[in-house]
């Protein structure tokens, strides 16, 4: 009999989340039926979304998301034992699937590279950029790249797939620290939003023609401004409004009607589950080959111990994180 933790939510989130939201419980799993598998966590993730979908949870929930696991013991062939895959089993450190929702991890994963950026560049977080960037945005060279909350999983993989498209690219962060990284990995312009004396006067001075595509990780205030640099048919790829997660009040008004009618801007909210099948594992082979060429370069910010796994998720939604932030079993 195994004996699985998980990570339960105690009580619905009141603006920031807090650790007597959450309460720790241990189960013990029945026995494998036929087409089963049992898995073992090996990384396990935290994002933002995680934050916005916890709504839909009922309190005593297992915490939602997405983990690397290895099947310890299995009753599918499909999926014999040592099998690394993709899984989403929440905040647990065993659990058993019938395979049906199972994904392995690309076979041509080297030897060299750790698994847990199947979670990060090389997963969901690099899937969001490539989509955003490419589908949403429809980027093209010599055009000008707005990215906020630039140094998250997100937005750094976004900032360099830009660059690789012959683009100028702009970002914002919230440390100096991050800045300075934005920096090292090829963003044009970078700044701490946290710090100038007026975001206007900065995007302006960043690009002064504007902006042609607008990758949008934070939403409020800061794209109510942007919204009045964009360029015409200017795009604008929605993928998250991290400002306005905790809120507790009244949200703030959405951009000026003005500018994005007289401006002809195209704003599309998008999740990169959109994308499946063969598309999506010829995006994860291009992922992976930029990361292997040196191209994209990647950043993990890494805790120990699933006990920490609340720990992990507020600090990344308070910014603490460069890059991926990722649990280590």
């Amino acid at each position: 009999m195994v004996r699985a933790k998980r990570w339960t939510l105690k009580t619905h989130f009141h603006g920031f989340p807090k650790n007597s939201d959450f309460e720790l419980k241990t189960v013990d799993l029945p026995p494998l039926n036929n087409g089963e598998v049992l898995l073992e966590a090996l990384f396990l993730s935290v994002d933002p979304y995680m934050r916005l979908a916890s709504r839909r949870l009922k309190e005593g929930d297992t915490m939602l998301g997405e983990q690397v696991a290895r099947v310890v013991e299995s009753k599918n062939p499909a999926f014999p034992v040592g099998t690394v895959v993709l899984a989403h089993s929440g905040w647990a450190t065993h659990s058993i699937s019938d395979g049906q929702a199972l994904q392995k991890v690309l076979a041509e994963w080297p030897d060299s590279l750790s698994l847990s950026l199947a979670l990060g560049t090389v997963g969901m977080p690099g899937l969001t950029a490539y989509f955003g960037l490419l589908n949403i945005c429809d980027v093209k060279s010599g055009e000008t790249v707005l990215v906020n909350a630039a140094a998250g999983a997100v937005g750094a993989v976004v900032g360099q797939i830009a660059k690789l498209k012959g683009c100028r690219v702009v970002g914002s962060a919230g440390s100096d620290e991050k800045v300075e990284y934005l920096k090292k990995i090829g963003f044009d312009f970078a700044f701490n939003y946290k710090t100038v004396t007026s975001l206007e006067e900065t995007l302006k001075k960043a690009a002064p023609d504007g902006y042609d595509c607008y990758f949008d990780n934070v939403g409020g205030e800061f794209t109510n401004t942007v919204i009045k640099q964009m360029k015409k048919f200017g795009r604008v790829a929605m993928c998250g409004a991290i400002s306005m997660y905790n809120s507790t009040g009244q949200l703030p008004p959405g951009p000026s009607p003005e500018h994005m009618i007289y401006g002809e801007i195209r704003i599309e909210a998008f999740l990169c589950t959109r994308w499946q099948g063969e598309v999506k594992q010829k995006a994860l082979k291009e992922l992976l080959k930029w990361v292997l060429e040196g191209k994209i370069q990647y950043h993990e910010y890494v805790i120990e111990g699933f006990d920490n796994m609340p720990a992990a998720f507020m600090g990344m939604l308070k910014g603490d994180n460069v890059g991926k932030a990722i649990v280590k079993m």
